[in-house]
């Protein structure tokens, strides 16, 4: 008989989580995907859960007061904007991420999203597929000797160093505490970062501080013919200048794994844009990453509501 009831904001769970839960005594409830905030509240009230298994919907106040047993909101990865953080604290739900479940992926695709822009494989693939050939005057950049920006430092940022010097990138980096590092020139500033970015990583977390922080003035002071990759949140960029730099081609392109809303509306201007590579907010989601984030999540609850210990370095907010 179940003990606890889980909300999950997606429609599946790895078996190994779900096992991990069900041992527990817990019994999960599936959403469908994206749900709305709204619905996630709904849902959190209708089976008055114990626990909130996020991985694709919002977590507000109205969540986290829709069930008088809620103890705990656990992430299905690492961030965690979209959990009103500040509201379950002051309401005693504890908060967890599944630390360091997605790095390596995360780091290979922004790794490979930077070597597609250099590479040209979207347009250059795009040219082929409507029956041209080479341009007699195109060209692709070698990775030799290009200079990346890594904003942010955190275990992504610093996975990617030894691949991207692996290729002879010359790797800076800059974050508020990053003093020296092995392999990497530290920037002091986000400006003096912006100035030496052929290529422009984004890493940092996404805060009030850090929202639209890639406006149309850092994206100016990157030098021309600069790269723009994101894989951290669609919020820090501000897309509508991204748009402008790339049409006026000061940029000569972007990767995005993530847009400030997510799902991005079907008339979105990047979506669509011949200088923008897209993907659906998928870099954490291989195979090995999909088993350990919701692993780490699963274990997280399953502890907490069984009154075992959770790790330190699994929790946002809250007391264990």
């Amino acid at each position: 008989m179940s003990r606890f009831d889980v909300v999950m904001t997606s429609p599946f769970l790895t078996p190994a989580a779900v096992a991990v839960l069900e041992e527990a005594g817990c019994r999960i409830h599936y959403m469908r995907a994206y749900p709305t905030a709204a619905e996630v509240a709904a849902r959190v009230a209708e089976v008055q859960a114990h626990a909130v298994l996020t991985r694709q919907g919002p977590v507000t106040v109205a969540a986290l007061e829709a069930s008088p047993n809620l103890r705990i909101v656990a992430r299905h990865g690492v961030g965690v904007d979209d959990v009103d953080v500040a509201g379950a604290a002051a309401r005693g739900i504890l908060v967890t991420r599944a630390t360091g479940s997605n790095t390596r992926a995360v780091a290979e695709h922004s790794i490979a999203m930077v070597m597609a822009l250099a590479k040209g494989f979207r347009p250059l693939g795009h040219a082929i597929a409507q029956g041209a050939w080479r341009d007699p005057k195109a060209s692709v950049r070698d990775l030799a000797g290009m200079r990346l920006g890594l904003l942010g430092f955190g275990g992504i940022a610093r996975a990617m160093v030894p691949m991207a010097r692996a290729f002879g990138m010359e790797v800076h980096a800059h974050a508020p505490s990053l003093r020296a590092a092995d392999g990497v020139i530290v920037q002091p500033s986000l400006a003096s970062l912006l100035a030496v970015s052929d290529a422009l990583s984004i890493h940092c977390p996404y805060t009030p501080a850090t929202h639209h922080l890639i406006d149309a003035q850092a994206l100016a002071a990157l030098p021309a013919g600069a790269f723009v990759v994101n894989t951290a949140r669609g919020g820090i960029i501000d897309e509508a200048a991204l748009a402008a730099a790339l049409d006026q081609g000061h940029i000569a392109g972007a990767a995005l794994d993530v847009f400030e809303g997510e799902p991005p509306s079907v008339d979105h201007p990047l979506r669509a844009h011949p200088g923008v590579i897209c993907t659906p907010h998928i870099s954490g989601v291989t195979a090995a990453s999909l088993v350990s984030m919701g692993l780490m999540a699963a274990e997280t609850i399953a502890w907490h509501l069984t009154g075992k210990p959770v790790p330190a370095d699994r929790i946002v907010a809250g007391t264990p």
